[in-house]
């Protein structure tokens, strides 16, 4: 009897143990995908045109020491050359085949972002239940995030048919990335940011364990966790919107504040992130007011077509 109970011990921690190795494999895998994507670029591109801060990738190129001038006219005539790089949706007329690409792109985001995040509230669910499930729970979690890399690539597909987001997938105006950071401070300080962040640090596990051992309600307590999880992170991940969708050093930036956040059991620091924020877009609305204009034109071009 000992020797039954030591062996299905054993075999559940194996279990567990092989179920942790996959989640960090797929997490690993977002990451491989994304940084593939930049080293493709970085031999034939102004990689600061990717947004803030990846210009320090310049050094690897011929774009080092340039004048800013001759930095933009290599990049015009290397951009057709970018568009045949790894994982890169069509530059300048995106189809169906691109958005695919964009959307494959966002869910890689997330599998680098995102899944690592979760593992505490797997951890948790694991201890609760004592009987698997966890890869279900991985899976209905990523579900939910899945339907926010939807919305996300179309918002970005119709953006960048509008002119709002360059071809390197960065804003093309100061107001239109200035307003997604405010909008996202405001959002640290709301009822709904709140209660879903204590559901991501506090998950309900004791309902997971009295839902019985099917996979069935695995998964369905993984859609509750990402919805909450959606809830309390969406407004950080639109973010990329404004720093650009590919940077890869905001990309590992905002996943380590979205897991520090619900790692620390305190309001201060969400409320510091939204200070933070706040001060950043009022900042940068300022000093980029002139392209209110151009905005009013690009959403007339929207309606019109």
């Amino acid at each position: 009897m000992l020797e039954a109970s030591t062996s299905f011990l054993l075999s559940e921690r194996a279990r567990t143990a092989s179920a942790y190795v996959f989640l960090l494999v797929c997490a690993a895998l977002g990451w491989v995908y994304l940084g593939f994507m930049v080293a493709d670029m970085v031999q034939i591109m102004d990689m600061g045109a990717m947004g803030p801060g990846m210009q320090i990738f310049n050094q690897f190129n011929v774009f080092a020491g340039l004048p800013e001038e001759v930095r933009l006219q290599l990049a015009a005539l290397c951009l057709p050359q970018a568009a045949s790089g790894f994982g890169m949706p069509a530059l300048l007329e995106p189809s169906l085949r691109d958005f695919a690409l964009i959307l494959l792109m966002w869910l890689m985001m997330v599998l680098a972002m995102m899944l690592p995040t979760a593992l505490p509230m797997l951890r948790a669910f694991e201890s609760a239940r004592d009987a698997g499930g966890m890869l279900q729970v991985a899976g209905g979690y990523l579900s939910a995030w899945a339907a926010f890399c939807l919305l996300a690539s179309g918002g970005q597909y119709l953006l960048q048919i509008a002119g709002a987001l360059s071809p390197m997938m960065a804003p093309t105006l100061g107001v239109f990335a200035a307003s997604t950071v405010v909008f996202a401070g405001i959002y640290q300080f709301t009822p709904l940011k709140q209660a879903c962040l204590y559901r991501c640090r506090v998950p309900v596990v004791a309902k997971a364990a009295k839902a019985g051992t099917s996979q069935r309600s695995a998964f369905a307590f993984g859609v509750e966790q990402g919805i909450y999880c959606l809830g309390c992170c969406w407004a950080l991940m639109a973010l990329m919107f404004a720093v650009g969708v590919m940077n890869i050093l905001w990309i590992a930036l905002l996943g380590g504040v979205m897991a520090l956040e619900k790692t620390v059991g305190s309001r201060r620091l969400s409320y510091i992130i939204g200070v933070v924020l706040l001060a950043w877009g009022g900042a940068y609305l300022y000093f980029t007011s002139g392209d209110v204009q151009i905005l009013s034109h690009l959403f007339s071009r929207i309606v019109a077509g």
